[in-house]
């Protein structure tokens, strides 16, 4: 003797669109208190149990999706609700998958255009550290070709003092970056004169940085100028004084270091990125 299977009315389209008008029509706490009603939530958990778990999501979150379409009156009225609850179960979860690894909000990962994103990761997730492969992380100027336009743009090797030759190497590599020649010469011109009379690099960072006419002259905006005068003077915090930062551009090309030495600093180069792309673009006069 075999025992059939009965299942509950509401497993086809016709019993659920009935039970979920029955209970829309029941009025607000219907579905606390009606035994039909937790019934289906306990189905719809085991209903859609592997897809909750494909999209790495518990099965009580699927059920919750489906009783939230359920409140609808698309899913109420829909030939087939249960086609409709079920696309909207498979939605949130894929919704809800991209959220979690997006690190945002699951209205914000159901957008469009967050389909272009990938998923977070800590840098700790590769063996390999993520500037060695990431592109955001590399310098958009290939290498070979800046330290090739360095080398032809002066004759460094030329006569004249290690000051002289120091500043026509930090004018070649600002021009490598993108500065136009006049502008990268005028603005280490400045520097170097303001220097040779302060007689030291604090000092002399210090009242250019308060100069707004030299500024003004040299048509940067604050924070442009800034920037370059780190750059070029280096930092002015007396514990960085022996420190890369601490030394600036001049004083390390001074010093004998070769342009590609220098370039090996990755804040350097990006501080000379960004000047170059703020001076490209034109002063902002704040």
């Amino acid at each position: 003797m075999t025992s059939d299977v009965v299942l509950a009315p509401f497993t086809t389209p016709e019993g659920l669109r009935a039970l979920l008008r029955r209970l829309h029509d029941a009025g607000e706490g219907s579905w606390v208190d009606d035994p039909e009603a937790a019934e289906l939530v306990r189905y719809t958990i085991d209903k859609y149990a592997a897809l909750a778990r494909r999209h790495r999501q518990e099965p009580e979150d699927a059920a919750s999706a489906a009783y939230e379409v359920m409140l609808t009156s698309a899913a109420r009225n829909a030939t087939d609700p249960w086609a409709v609850v079920t696309r909207a179960v498979q939605i949130t979860m894929i919704a809800e998958e991209r959220a979690e690894g997006l690190l945002c909000s699951t209205m914000r990962a159901r957008r469009a255009e967050m389909t272009a994103y990938h998923d977070a990761e800590r840098f700790s997730d590769r063996e390999n550290p993520v500037y060695d492969y990431h592109p955001a992380f590399r310098w958009q100027t290939d290498e070979d070709e800046l330290l090739n336009r360095l080398d032809g743009h002066h004759d460094l090797d030329g006569p004249g003092t290690g000051a002289y030759v120091a500043a026509d190497m930090a004018v070649a590599i600002f021009v490598a970056f993108g500065w136009p020649e006049d502008s990268a010469r005028a603005t280490i011109d400045c520097i170097c004169g303001r220097l040779t009379v302060s007689g030291s690099r604090p000092t002399a960072h210090q009242t250019l940085r308060r100069d707004h006419a030299a500024r003004a002259a040299l048509d940067l905006d604050r924070r442009s100028w800034a920037t370059t005068l780190r750059i070029v003077l280096g930092s002015p915090n007396p514990e960085r004084a022996q420190t890369a930062s601490g030394r600036g551009l001049l004083q390390r090309l001074a010093l004998g270091f070769s342009p590609q030495e220098v370039l090996d600093d990755d804040q350097l180069v990006v501080a000379l990125s960004r000047t170059a792309t703020q001076v490209q673009r034109g002063p902002a006069h704040v």
